[in-house]
């Protein structure tokens, strides 16, 4: 193939190139990401699905958390928690990478490449991300019971979703950033750490009181942790929140890709 079809293959195919840098750039840590997708869920699982579950269970029996274990409770919810933090990862840290740390996005414009391509690839990546995370994570919560009900798996999609969702919007935040520390800061104290609190994630959001619900209304996480829910063991909720929930989720994601391709190519057309 000669240099000029390389040429003309490039402007069909830019967000992937960008894509198959970042999974090639992941396969070099790929056992610390293994790692950490297989470690993270047993501490969770061990320590919180059967340490606090066994609590709760003894408490209330076997069904006493929404008509399920407590474990079965939890688990959309540990899926979406998951794939939400490794796409915040892995947008964050490849676009600070690219526009202060080592400045790579200027040498990848100077290319075909533009700064919506940029951004695609960098989210794509993280998807895939996402995707490798949860699946890992949905085999644990298998092998510990978790997921026992015949369409358990629909729990994964919706990880998926919601870390999509996620991402899309962190990486528009982090295209804009200029101070990293703080912008770092402000996201764990004030954005992951409340939404993994108080999103329902281990308890009914009904059961938090009422000036603190609205956390999750505005959450990714609650709404994931809903869908999930409601699509494994038939968690009660009405049509029109099952709408509400996946909207939310869908703009969030229509969005966040938006003004990130946005922000991107402001950014390098300084």
């Amino acid at each position: 193939m000669t240099l000029t079809d390389n040429t003309r293959r490039v402007p069909r195919f830019r967000a992937l190139y960008i894509l198959e840098y970042r999974l090639r750039n992941m396969l070099k840590y790929f056992w610390a990401i293994a790692a950490i997708s297989i470690l993270n869920p047993l501490l969770y699982l061990v320590s919180f699905g059967i340490g606090v579950g066994t609590l709760i269970s003894n408490h209330m029996g076997p069904h006493g958390i929404d008509g399920v274990s407590y474990l079965t409770f939890i688990a959309p919810a540990l899926l979406a928690s998951s794939a939400i933090q490794g796409s915040l990862e892995d947008v964050v840290f490849p676009t600070l990478e690219g526009f202060k740390w080592r400045k790579l996005f200027f040498g990848m414009n100077a290319t075909p490449q533009t700064g919506a391509t940029i951004a695609s690839g960098v989210f794509l990546a993280a998807v895939v991300r996402a995707v490798f995370g949860v699946s890992i994570y949905s085999l644990i919560l298998y092998f510990f019971g978790a997921m026992n009900s015949s369409h358990a798996y629909l729990a994964i999609p919706i990880a998926i979703f919601a870390g999509a969702s996620f991402g899309a919007l962190m990486l528009a935040l982090a295209s804009s950033v200029e101070n990293e520390d703080i912008f770092l800061t402000m996201v764990g104290r004030f954005l992951i750490g409340p939404m993994f609190l108080f999103s329902g994630t281990f308890y009914p959001l009904s059961s938090l009181p009422s000036g603190l619900q609205f956390i999750g209304w505005i959450s990714p996480l609650w709404h994931a942790t809903e869908l999930g829910r409601w699509a494994t063991y038939g968690h009660r909720i009405t049509g029109t929140m099952v709408m509400i929930h996946f909207l939310f989720l869908l703009i969030m994601l229509v969005l966040g890709l938006f003004f990130a391709a946005k922000q991107y190519a402001r950014r390098l057309a300084k």
